[in-house]
């Protein structure tokens, strides 16, 4: 007899706790090896192709393109063994069935070890006025279901906890219409909008967040969620937790600007004006590391960092992100040139890992290629600095005594106050400056 086995979203690492299914990349029925990929998803940090660890025939697959789904969530059912006893209405096969054979794509919580037995899912009973709907292997209850009993709740999100919380609401009474019968946003608002009628409670959905100003009903509404969402999360802690501040300065890059075209016309590997830029920054790194640290809040203590893990601003189709690179300090002008072509290409095409995308100690933003000349960024958090470079363009400058056209800079540095004061912030700024302008400057750090 075949046995069904259900594939859960994996812990994808980095901390992610959801995923947005972008493309499935099989159908149900499809036969399937171990290790396939099956489905793409958009994590919060990057484009991932998700294999599964097991082989055979795809029964059936949880969630549309464009729904997000918590870590743990079934993603899809897989049939193994003899394909003419598969049993398709989506419960997981008795546990005497053959084992299937382990996956050597390790995934955090699928490791290469057979997978283990699993007992068969009992459904709940689907309660009176509710409706069963089926798809394919899928199976929902939606619904009220007021003998749910006093056991655990199939709740993940702490939103969903705290809507039902607010509104006066007993999750054991409720039948979820997420997969396994899992309780979702829609279902509590639901439910809290019936109570409101009946009288059972008095938060109504549209009162569930009373101190939040009200929204237009017109207008086109754009979900927080994946990428965007995990921005603006961060944006907000970072603006909550850092007391940040700005120095600015103008800068002569006209010798810059020279010594990069002498560079690339020595016949080496190209060298870019980021990775210019970025070697600059980590020698004065070198000599400001207050500036390469983090703060501790829980134990108030400032922790410099050892390693620069410098981070870039690149903006991609999917919107903004900071690819890292490791060990900035360690590298040549040349090396940091090809890693960060490296890394914009893999942010361009979707392909940067997450581990790529976190652990930065410092960030550069080259804000200049929007036509811009200064910002106030906000920090990336939890670091501690960002140095902001505006567009270089020929401008009236005093050179030497006399008036002449220079091809001037903006530089910005926004810190955390936290970590340091003016003197520090300014210190940096003006090494930092005096580099651009005369790069024979970084000699003495060579």
């Amino acid at each position: 007899m075949a046995q069904v086995l259900e594939f859960k979203l994996p812990d994808l690492g980095e901390g992610l706790t959801e995923a947005l299914i972008v493309t499935w990349m099989v159908q149900v029925g499809d036969v399937v090896t171990v290790d396939q990929p099956v489905v793409e998803v958009e994590t919060a940090k990057a484009m991932v192709e998700v294999p599964c660890p097991y082989a055979g025939v795809v029964t059936a697959r949880y969630g549309e393109e464009g729904t997000e789904l918590p870590v743990g969530a079934p993603l899809l059912t897989v049939a193994v063994g003899p394909a003419s006893t598969v049993d398709t209405v989506g419960a997981v096969g008795s546990a005497s069935a053959p084992a299937a054979e382990g996956s050597g794509n390790v995934l955090v919580g699928y490791g290469t070890a057979e997978p283990p037995a699993r007992r068969r899912r009992v459904r709940p009973p689907v309660p009176s006025g509710a409706t069963r709907r089926t798809s394919g292997a899928a199976t929902r209850v939606n619904g009220l279901n007021g003998d749910a009993g006093d056991g655990p709740v199939p709740v993940i999100s702490p939103l969903v906890r705290r809507l039902a919380r607010q509104g006066g609401l007993d999750l054991h009474e409720l039948t979820g219409s997420g997969p396994e019968g899992l309780i979702l946003r829609a279902d509590v608002e639901d439910a809290l909008r019936v109570a409101a009628v009946q009288g059972r409670t008095t938060v109504a959905p549209a009162d569930t967040y009373a101190d939040e100003a009200p929204v237009a009903s017109s207008g086109t509404r754009i979900p927080l969620k994946g990428l965007r969402g995990t921005v603006a999360d961060k944006l907000t802690r970072s603006r909550r937790e850092i007391p940040d501040a700005t120095c600015w300065v103008d800068a002569d890059a006209t010798e810059l600007m020279r010594a990069r075209t002498a560079m690339n016309g020595a016949g080496a590997p190209k060298v870019s004006l980021l990775a210019l830029l970025a070697r600059i920054c980590t020698a004065a790194l070198a000599r400001f590391p207050e500036l390469n640290s983090r703060v501790d809040a829980e134990a108030r203590e400032v922790v410099v960092l050892d390693a620069v893990h410098l981070g870039f601003a690149a903006q991609t189709p999917r919107g903004l992100v900071v690819p890292v690179v490791r060990d900035a300090h360690a590298r040549n002008a040349e090396g940091l040139s090809a890693e960060f072509a490296r890394l914009t290409e893999a942010a361009r095409t979707g392909g940067l890992k997450p581990a790529e995308l976190s652990g930065g100690t410092f960030t550069l933003n080259n804000y200049g290629v929007f036509g811009v000349d200064g910002s106030t960024p906000i920090i990336n958090h939890p670091e501690a600095a960002m140095l902001g470079v505006g567009r270089i363009v020929p401008k009236p400058w005093v050179h030497e005594g006399e008036l002449a056209a220079r091809q001037v800079v903006q530089l910005s540095l926004t810190f955390d106050h936290r970590v340091c004061d003016g003197g520090t912030a300014g210190g940096f700024l003006r090494y930092v400056a005096d580099c651009v302008e005369q790069p024979a400057v970084l000699l003495r750090t060579l």
